[in-house]
């Protein structure tokens, strides 16, 4: 074992911390990366404690087929033979994978080629769908790709933070120690937090707007309009950046002050003070998160979000812009390389051109033409049998997935269950027809994507 400390990258949330793993006399502590770009040397609580998390205890150590341990050849046998039968009897799309963001880069693009590329189906999705896909669908509505405009940094220096959707205190603690001390250097800046809970992310705000729940894209609208009847609008940005903004603006001409309120569930005076720090402000950063997305609305709510950014010219330089973050450490990483069932591969989509370009690339003529079945879609498809086989890949669907019950007699229905975990005893494992042991934090090397898109390197610093 090594002697040094091995410089790596946080398994939990998606601020992508650097970790300083040293060794002890029994075991490794953990503490900041002083030059890692996203954390500066902080860790929250829980990386902190990374160390404690390192041992075998509940660890699947070997493949099992129905719960008996076999050797790695004849589980992989049992794989192989058994996909190849679903695909020669049903056709490719009644094979399906599903993922996670604590996957690394490598591994999400190995399975998404193997998904899309060589089996040639696109039923490839992730439980990353869950937290942040309305984020990508409104970044490439409003952009035309899915790409974060903005960094840690921005958030320090912009004049005006708005956290919505987010209890970042508690879900991403090192980018709120960044945001607190940048408050504590410049108390002029204004910080608001949108949320119809009291929550520790309200400690450093100047406003705290409790919404009614799920009324967030109508204050938005209501800000896009307060905004063009302040005459707040940079209409050169408008004219050589957007399109569609006369449309967008007559729509939004409908959310006057007191209709938003209402909608909102908001005292007037707050609304205005709101509307108010927008418009005092030159640098504007919106953070968004779960609040947002997790929303059968979400994507209207990001582009509101985003429409406000736009109109007002408060994007694409220092200090402003729509930020959306994300839950898990690698979902950045798994949208790079086409982890989501409507992505091809790195950022692409299912065009003639980029199907021909990929296949190209991989050296592949089966490439799927066609999107797959996002998450929610992908087990109910498991439950109606038109998935025969499905392989599972870090996560634990049967808790994270809605209608649970639905999902475990899907898996109990289906012919081939195989899944990939370092834990032993979980849920879904136990819906498994083939357990195959995966490497966990500490144990592999490769890269993941933070929420700024910075990649980072996990290094491995203990035996596999």
């Amino acid at each position: 074992m090594k002697k040094d400390a091995t410089f790596t990258t946080c398994a939990y949330c998606g601020v992508g911390c650097g970790v300083r793993m040293q060794p002890q006399v029994q075991g490794f502590s953990a503490s900041g990366d002083d030059a890692h770009p996203a954390s500066l040397g902080r860790l929250c609580v829980k990386g902190s404690a990374l160390g404690e998390t390192l041992d075998l205890q509940g660890r699947l150590l070997q493949p099992e087929i129905h719960g008996q341990p076999v050797s790695w050849e004849k589980a992989l046998d049992a794989v192989a033979s058994g996909l190849q039968q679903v695909i020669r009897e049903h056709g490719p799309q009644a094979v399906a994978f599903y993922g996670s963001g604590q996957l690394l880069t490598e591994d999400y693009y190995v399975a998404n080629k193997l998904m899309k590329g060589f089996i040639g189906a696109g039923n490839m999705d992730t439980n990353s769908r869950l937290c942040m896909a309305s984020a990508v669908v409104g970044y490439k509505r409003a952009f035309g790709a899915d790409a974060v405009p903005c960094s840690y940094q921005d958030l320090e220096r912009a004049d005006c933070v708005i956290l919505t959707g987010s209890n970042t205190a508690w879900a991403h603690p090192v980018v709120y120690q960044r945001l607190a001390q940048a408050k504590k250097e410049r108390p002029a800046m204004r910080i608001i937090v949108i949320d119809p809970r009291q929550t520790a992310t309200c400690d450093i705000a100047d406003l705290h707007l409790a919404l009614r729940p799920g009324s967030d894209a109508a204050l938005f609208c209501g800000a896009l309009n307060a905004m063009a009847d302040s005459g707040k609008l940079d209409a050169a940005f408008l004219q050589q950046h957007t399109r569609g903004a006369e449309q967008t603006l007559q729509a939004a001409q409908t959310w006057t002050p007191a209709r938003t309120a209402d909608a909102c569930a908001l005292p007037p005076a707050k609304l205005m003070a709101f509307y108010q720090m927008i418009a005092d402000s030159d640098r504007l950063v919106t953070l968004y998160s779960m609040g947002i997305n997790q929303s059968s609305s979400g994507v209207d709510k990001c582009n509101a979000i985003i429409n406000l950014h736009l109109a007002t010219g408060k994007i694409g330089r220092e200090g402003c812009g729509p930020f959306s973050i994300t839950g898990q450490p690698n979902a950045m990483g798994g949208r790079e390389v086409g982890g989501l069932a409507n992505q091809l591969a790195s950022h692409m989509g299912f065009s003639a051109q980029e199907v021909d370009r990929v296949g190209r690339f991989w050296a592949s003529d089966n490439v799927t033409k066609t999107a797959g079945l996002n998450a929610v879609d992908l087990f109910r498809a498991v439950e109606t049998g038109q998935i025969k086989a499905v392989w599972i890949m870090g996560t634990n669907p049967l808790v994270s997935l809605p209608d649970a019950d639905r999902v475990r007699a899907g898996l109990a229905r289906c012919p081939l269950v195989i899944v990939s975990d370092i834990t032993r005893d979980t849920d879904t494992t136990r819906a498994a027809h083939i357990c195959l042991p995966a490497q966990g934090w500490g144990e592999k090397n490769g890269t993941v994507t933070n929420s700024e898109r910075c990649i980072s390197r996990q290094r491995a610093f203990l035996p596999a």
